[in-house]
């Protein structure tokens, strides 16, 4: 299932890119709507990491992104995988990122399953 949040850009981290040649690009999102706002990481991986290049902290973005959630030795992870980053300009229309085109690797979900979580 994917998701949308609104927000503000609060930080944008370097690339990481890993032995295995995965890379990832985090950044911090602020929120609005919210009675008590707190900061929310996601992040793009492989080819959506060049999203972030003209992200800067500052800026409203509408972000649409998936939950990831994986166990590792007993302990349990939750990642918030970006696909797609608007820009909001003051109107509140969008201009929409990136330069390749939109549907490459979003994942296709299976709106057909009715359980309750």
């Amino acid at each position: 299932m994917l998701y949308e949040m609104t927000g503000t850009v609060k930080l944008v981290q370097d690339l990481v890119t890993f032995p295995s040649g995965f890379t990832k690009r985090t950044f911090v999102l602020n929120p609005e709507g919210e009675k008590f706002p707190k900061d929310v990481a996601m992040s793009f991986t492989k080819e959506r990491c060049s999203i972030l290049d003209s992200v800067k902290p500052g800026e409203r973005v509408k972000v649409t992104f998936g939950i990831n959630g994986r166990e590792w030795n007993g302990k349990y992870f939750v990642d918030l995988d970006a696909f797609k980053l608007e820009k909001m300009d003051e109107s509140g229309s969008t201009e929409i990122e990136p330069d390749f085109p939109a549907d490459v690797g979003v994942p296709v979900v299976d709106q057909s399953d009715d359980m309750p979580f």
